[in-house]
Order: structure tokens, then sequence, then C-alpha cells
């Protein structure tokens, strides 16, 4: 009996122990912080959030700020407002801007490719300006469409000022926010020539004949296995701030600290956050952007099948080991009538895990559109398909 009796409490005991230990092996995966007075960690493809501290707090960014800064620029390059290629003539307030520069004169021409590789490496206050009035005419009006594309994006906690982070009373954002400004930027490719040079020589002065040394301000960029952005800051009301990506088999992570005490502490805890992620997480890719995934028939139309393709890229976030407990359902008809248009919605594609969740979907869209078919193409379709 007293045998039966220690056996249970041995039991007892044994359980109680490997319960303690999986609770604190989760409080360790998940509950840990960050010195910094505000930080995030977010999944780029999906955007989830996989850690946060004072995530929303209202706080000045400094030189994140040019964030917003390159990726308007991304945007009118991509709209064919501007030009890597065009010329830009540095203004008398552009060249007065203090803090890390690129020293340029008034009068000074640079291009627009210049001008963001500045940005990007060395972080340039009077780049940031000069590129600032090429796209807008004014620093004002670029301020403006900085606020407007905040908004379009769902930055609650953002108001610009300027376009590189100097201080100035009421020029705030949150760490959220910068990881939704910072995802969106990382979708430019081009973007990542100038985000991942590490040093580079920049002629610069009117007669070109200072040869600039840039080392990027993100020294991550150097140190840390897949590192690919984005943009550090340091004023003395805002302290040591980074927004960090980093990509690991087609998974991309974004990580933000912002009032960090000191620059060694501010990359020791993004790190932090990047090695957390990718420990944690694997990202599945379920389809790729414009990826043939099905071919449908045409019902009366001038063409008899159609290419479906994924409107969009479609990523799952899981928890490692999970991989498998995924499932994917493909919703779609077998016959589409024309006519339609190129990217007519035909489709989706939802993802799920075991437990019914939705972890994702997307639009299935055609890859052309087709026109209806004439009786002419209607006869011509009947005499094809008699055997000669």
């Amino acid at each position: 009996m007293r045998n039966r009796y220690s056996k249970k409490v041995i039991s007892y005991v044994i359980c109680t122990v490997l319960l303690l230990l999986n609770a604190q092996i989760y409080v360790n995966a998940n509950e840990f912080d960050v010195n910094a007075k505000s930080a995030i960690l977010i999944d780029a493809g999906t955007g989830k959030v996989l850690y946060e501290k004072n995530s929303h707090e209202k706080l000045p960014p400094a030189s994140v700020t040019k964030i917003m800064t390159m990726l308007l620029a991304m945007e009118a390059i991509n709209k064919g407002q501007i030009s890597l290629q065009d010329k830009v003539t540095v203004s008398e307030k552009a060249s007065s801007m203090g803090g890390s520069q690129l020293y340029l004169e008034p009068g000074e021409i640079k291009t627009v490719e210049q001008l963001l590789k500045g940005i990007a490496v060395a972080s340039a206050n009077d780049g940031s300006v000069a590129l600032a009035e090429h796209i807008a005419g004014t620093e004002e009006l670029f301020v403006k469409k900085m606020n407007e594309k905040a908004k379009e994006l769902g930055m609650k906690n953002t108001k610009f000022k300027n376009t590189n982070g100097l201080p100035e009373e009421g020029h705030y954002t949150s760490a959220y926010d910068i990881a939704l400004m910072s995802r969106e930027l990382l979708k430019y490719p081009k973007i990542h020539d100038w985000l991942t040079i590490w040093m580079s020589t920049m002629k610069v002065g009117k007669g070109k004949k200072t040869a600039l040394e840039l080392t990027n301000t993100n020294r991550l960029i150097r140190t840390y296995p897949g590192a690919n952005g984005i943009k550090t800051g340091f004023t003395q009301e805002a302290k040591y701030c980074l927004s960090a990506s980093a990509t690991r088999n087609n998974f991309t992570l974004i990580a933000v600290v912002l009032g960090s005490p000191t620059s060694k502490i501010r990359f020791a805890e993004t790190k932090k956050l990047l090695d957390y992620g990718f420990a944690a997480y694997s990202s599945i890719q379920i389809s790729k952007k414009d990826e043939i995934l099905e071919e449908i028939t045409v019902e009366k139309g001038k063409e008899n099948k159609v290419n479906i393709v994924a409107r969009e890229d479609l990523k799952v976030l899981v928890k490692k080991g999970n991989e498998s407990n995924i499932k994917k359902e493909i919703i779609l008809p077998q016959i589409i009538g024309a006519p339609f248009e190129k990217g007519k919605k035909v489709g989706e594609i939802i993802v799920k895990n075991i437990q019914g969740q939705e972890l994702g979907r997307v639009d299935l869209v055609t890859e052309k559109g087709v026109k209806r078919a004439s009786i002419v193409d209607m006869f011509g379709k009947i005499l094809k398909s008699i055997p000669q």
C-alpha cells in the first residue's frame, strides 16, 4: 500500500515538474524585455506582430523618419514621376541642414540615385531635403505628402514635420507605425541596392573634387546574417532608434526599437528580436504574385482558355514544427464567361490551420482579358473542330 502511494506521489511530482518546465520555456520564449522605450517585431510577409512593447506610444523617431522620405521617392519613381537619372540642383535650404550629411553645396547637382544612396547609407539630412524639393517643389509640400501616405498606411500615431527627423516640436511616430512604413518600403526591390551597402564613396562639391567616404549607419548590415535594411536614428531627445530587417530562407522580419540608451544596446536589442523571430517561426510561401496556378475554360470568348494567377504574394506564418499543420483550399470555377478584363477576380486561395482558423487568403484573377466571340469567331471555331 505504501509502495503504491509512493509511486503516485512520484508521478505527481514528475508531472508538476514537467508542467513547470514547459511553462518556463514558454515564458522565456514569449515574455522577454527589450531595453528601449518602445519596440516591435513583425513578419514582413503577413504583417503579423510577433512581439511588442509600448508599440503605439508616440515618440520622436530621429532619422528613422527618412524611411518615409525614401518610400515616397520609390513610389514616385515607380509611377514615372521622377527617374533615378534626374538631375537635382541643391538649394540653399537643403545645403544648410546640419547633422549627418553629404556636405552638399548650394547649386551643386546630384542625381536622384545619388541622393537616395546618400540617404540610405549615410543618413544624409541635406540629401533628404534636396530630394523632397525635387519631388514636391518644396519641403513643406513633401511633408504634406508624407502625412497623407502615413494616413493611407494606417499610421495612426504619426505626425511628420520634416523630411529628415531633425528635432522639431510635434514630430513623432510609433514603433508600430514605423514597422508599417518599413514593410511598405521593402516592397521595392531596387531600394535594397542602397540599404545593403556597407561602405562606399561619393564625389561631392561643385567641382566634385572631394571623395566623401560613406559608411552605413546600420552596422547590422555587416554583422547580422541576412540583414538587409533599414534605417538608424539618433537625437538627444529620441535617443538611439533603429528599424532593421533581415531575410533568411525567404522569411523577412522587421524589428523596430525606439529610445534605447546607447547605440550598442540598440543593435543588441534589435538582434535579440530578430533572433527570437527566426528561432520561433517559419514563413511558408503559398503563392507568388502573377504565378500561373490554373487554366480554365472560357465560354463564348475569342479564346478558349485563360490562365489564372495570384493577385498578390501569399505567405502564412506558423510556429516552428507546425509547418505541416496547414491546408490550402482553392476556390475556382471550371468555366468563365466572356467578355472580361485582365485581373478579373474569379476565385480565391484560402489557407487554414488544423483547428480551422484562417491564416491567409489571396484573390485568383485572370492573367489577361478575353473579348466575347463574334458570330464569325464562333463559325471559325466550329470549322476548326471538324475532323479533316
